[in-house]
């Protein structure tokens, strides 16, 4: 058998806050990893990694609530969908399903998910590797900064959303297997990698009761943390991976993390778009299996 079939993740729920969370576990040895997806993605979108890194590593993924195959409450009924629910969702999972602190990977608001953990209880993280982090560039504080025509675009369609039948109406166009093809290819700096498969992957969650209130409940939410408020929180080493082809989360941008005395790398990758984790697994694993090596011992003392 090869090592991947032998390290294939199995699928399981775990409830939280009486919410069934669906995440994904594999490997039997080694440091604890847990992987973050971004908006819109799942546990699914690390399915190029968890093999690899679980040949070395404990490896568990999640869907965070709201996303992926775990429950989709109505917003605010109870659950905000917000990066500290997030945060304390990830916080939960390491205590009660890996029984201990973990090293943390996100891509896009999965980062921020991370550093919120980590900001929060930092003796719960060993460390966190950033995958384009986002930057959250239609936040209130950073549309400020932008010239004055170009901040009342992302707030008017915001309030349009928010009349339901609208919003739904829009979501509806939005999760079309055409759109969602169509977006990746923006996204990706390798279409190859964008494939019927991944396409199936986003497009099936849609389909399930609550999904469109999550998402017009993220789209409208422009307050909360950004990278930059909680980096200075963070106390573990932290590890910046970013694909220079990301026309969403701009490299020259994202460099300006490393101003933050916990980042202690910051590694870019020629061709690459905003998911390198799918796209180039190939080169995502072996930094993220050297990084895990490197620290390891930390999270062992």
């Amino acid at each position: 058998m090869t090592s991947a079939f032998l390290n294939s993740p199995q699928i399981k729920t775990w409830q939280w806050q009486a919410f069934p969370i669906r995440y994904q576990q594999a490997g039997t040895a080694g440091a604890p990893v847990l992987l973050i997806h971004g908006f819109g993605a799942s546990s699914d979108h690390w399915r190029k990694n968890i093999p690899t890194l679980a040949a070395a590593c404990r490896v568990y993924a999640i869907d965070l609530i709201g996303f992926g195959g775990s429950a989709k409450p109505t917003p605010n009924q109870p659950i905000a969908y917000t990066f500290e629910t997030w945060g304390e969702q990830i916080l939960s999972f390491c205590r009660e399903v890996i029984g201990e602190s973990a090293f943390l990977v996100g891509n896009s608001i999965g980062c921020i998910v991370a550093l919120q953990a980590a900001a929060i209880a930092p003796d719960q993280v060993c460390g966190v590797a950033m995958l384009d982090c986002s930057l959250r560039l239609l936040h209130d504080r950073k549309r400020l900064t932008l010239p004055w025509h170009r901040r009342w675009s992302a707030p008017v369609l915001q309030k349009l959303l928010a009349y339901r039948s609208l919003g739904h109406f829009f979501f509806a166009r939005l999760a079309q297997p055409k759109v969602i093809r169509r977006i990746l290819s923006q996204a990706y700096g390798r279409p190859e990698a964008v494939t019927d498969e991944l396409v199936n992957y986003l497009i099936r969650p849609a389909t399930d009761p609550g999904a469109a209130d999550v998402f017009l409940a993220f789209i409208r939410y422009s307050q909360g943390p950004l990278a930059e408020d909680l980096l200075p929180q963070v106390k573990s080493p932290v590890l910046c991976i970013w694909g220079e082809a990301d026309p969403w989360e701009p490299v020259e941008l994202g460099r300006q993390l490393t101003q933050f005395s916990a980042v202690e790398d910051f590694i870019t990758l020629p061709g690459v778009g905003h998911c390198p984790q799918d796209e180039a697994p190939e080169l995502v694993n072996p930094i993220l299996l050297d990084w895990l090596a490197k620290h390891q011992p930390l999270s062992q003392s």
